[in-house]
């Protein structure tokens, strides 16, 4: 069965920007607990950090994360249906 390398892309792309805007909305509604979730996520103590969140950047980062989901996703189909 070949995938349509387009359809994933865009599935992709649409997971990750919601995924993203929770991920935001998460840190910005319980900054400290997210913060502590970051630090244990990655094996490090993130206490003395803090979160620098405005809404440009949210936006940015929903944009970027959202274009390299798509992108991988379309690669991952084409690979895919190669090896078929």
């Amino acid at each position: 069965m070949k995938l349509s390398a387009i359809k994933l892309g865009y599935a992709a792309a649409l997971s990750f920007a919601i995924l993203w805007i929770i991920c935001s909305l998460m840190v910005w509604l319980m900054p400290a607990m997210m913060m502590n979730t970051t630090g244990s996520m990655m094996h490090s103590d993130w206490s003395q950090m803090g979160w620098h969140i405005s809404f440009s950047g949210m936006l940015i980062g929903l944009i970027g994360w959202a274009l390299v989901a798509g992108l991988s996703g379309w690669l991952i189909a084409v690979i895919y249906n190669k090896l078929l």
